[in-house]
């Protein structure tokens, strides 16, 4: 067996499982589960025709490059999103939804000969970006964030010894878990950092279409153009339609940026057997063509945390977000409890599922950033969130009366 696969640590679903072991929630209350990123909004029936209609592509074999159709439909939703023009051809390329590509693209650009190859990411952060250097025999480096500017990473804090070995940067903005979008200083301080020291940046971006200011969220290639680097260098964007367009199933989204880097990616791919299949190809060509259904899908959302979050508010440290669809709620004091107990005893009184924050982060720095928080997914409708966070403030105001 692969002795790296020793190194992985429990996935936050797995450890919620273990956590929840032995609670039997009462009788009476329905469960609502805050705890999965999963959209559980409709999906727009023009996406399901389209897979309906196009099922003899079944009967092919598909290129690792997508259809010439698919990657103009990419660099189409580009231009029209942030005003970039890109080549169809050399910088865009289809993935299985972001995940699967994020995985991938580290094994294509790392290199791990001689052991000393590091992969910076943000902390709190999202586990594949860990596992992914893991597998890939490079070591992670949880870069520290400050609670005071919601968890923004403090990329002058990370020693210049770790730079000078870093070969990857993952980044997420907007953030997950905690919504946050990088301003166009950070990207500029990240450019200059990868010009430095030669690293690639890796930037996930699927949450991107779900946003709650006037101004939608500024995007890595959208950052590179403003400060002239047209040409991308060292850099690649990861998008996806299961959040915009609520087809997490489809396993759909592409990659973009660099050209040389996706070059090197599409062979990697090529080897990999990640093809993505025609008839999902179809159907995620009418979905990037689309805006009404993701205007739509916004409009819920902002309704949703509209409700939701003045209510917890009273109860909790929680502000809505630049983007995505979490809270990041801080653990009242007053009960004396950490996040995993108090996700485990909401569990057992009130039958609310909450992730605990320390599940999404690792100790470094002498703490782990997570901890004494809780990420909640508003992805159910209106009212199962709105009852949820009723709950959750009868539960703080029973144990804190």
């Amino acid at each position: 067996m692969n002795p790296l696969l020793s190194h992985l640590q429990p996935y936050p679903f797995e450890r919620l499982r273990q956590l929840f072991a032995g609670v039997t929630p009462p009788a009476g209350y329905g469960a609502i589960s805050l705890g999965m990123g999963e959209p559980r909004h409709p999906t727009p029936q023009f996406i399901k025709d389209a897979i309906s209609s196009n099922l003899a592509g079944l009967a092919s074999y598909p290129a690792t490059a997508g259809e010439p159709a698919l990657r103009e439909a990419f660099t189409q939703w580009v231009e029209r999103r942030y005003a970039l023009t890109l080549d169809a051809a050399t910088q865009v390329l289809p993935v299985n939804g972001s995940r699967e590509a994020l995985f991938a693209f580290a094994q294509t650009v790392i290199d791990p000969t001689g052991g000393q190859a590091m992969v910076v990411c943000p902390n709190p952060f999202y586990q594949i970006y860990e596992g992914a250097t893991l597998l890939a025999g490079a070591t992670p480096y949880y870069a520290a964030s400050d609670p005071a500017r919601n968890f923004a990473v403090d990329w002058n804090a990370v020693p210049e010894a770790v730079w000078q070995r870093t070969q990857l940067l993952f980044v997420c903005s907007p953030g997950n878990p905690t919504g946050a979008v990088m301003p166009l200083g950070e990207w500029k301080k990240l450019f200059e950092l990868s010009d430095r020291f030669g690293f690639v940046i890796a930037s996930d971006e699927c949450y991107s279409e779900i946003y709650f200011r006037d101004e939608p969220p500024l995007g890595g290639l959208e950052a590179a153009a403003k400060l002239g680097r047209s040409d991308f260098r060292n850099l690649v964007s990861f998008t996806s339609l299961s959040k915009r367009s609520n087809v997490p199933g489809l396993r759909s989204g592409f990659v973009a940026g660099d050209a040389a880097l996706i070059k090197s990616f599409l062979l990697y791919r090529t080897y990999h057997g990640s093809a993505m299949s025609p008839v999902i190809q179809a159907a995620s060509i009418a979905a990037w063509g689309d805006e009404q259904h993701v205007v739509e899908n916004r409009t819920r959302y902002r309704k949703k945390f509209a409700q939701v979050t003045p209510l917890l508010a009273g109860v909790m440290d929680v502000a809505l977000p630049d983007a995505g669809f979490y809270l990041w709620a801080k653990v009242p004091e007053a009960l004396g409890m950490d996040d995993a107990e108090f996700a485990r005893a909401l569990l057992a009184q009130y039958n609310v599922t909450v992730l605990p924050g320390s599940y999404l982060a690792r100790e470094a720095q002498g703490s782990n950033p997570g901890a004494q928080r809780v990420r909640m997914a508003l992805v159910a409708d209106v009212q199962e969130c709105v009852e949820a966070a009723l709950r959750i403030v009868q539960f703080i105001q029973s144990r804190t009366a």
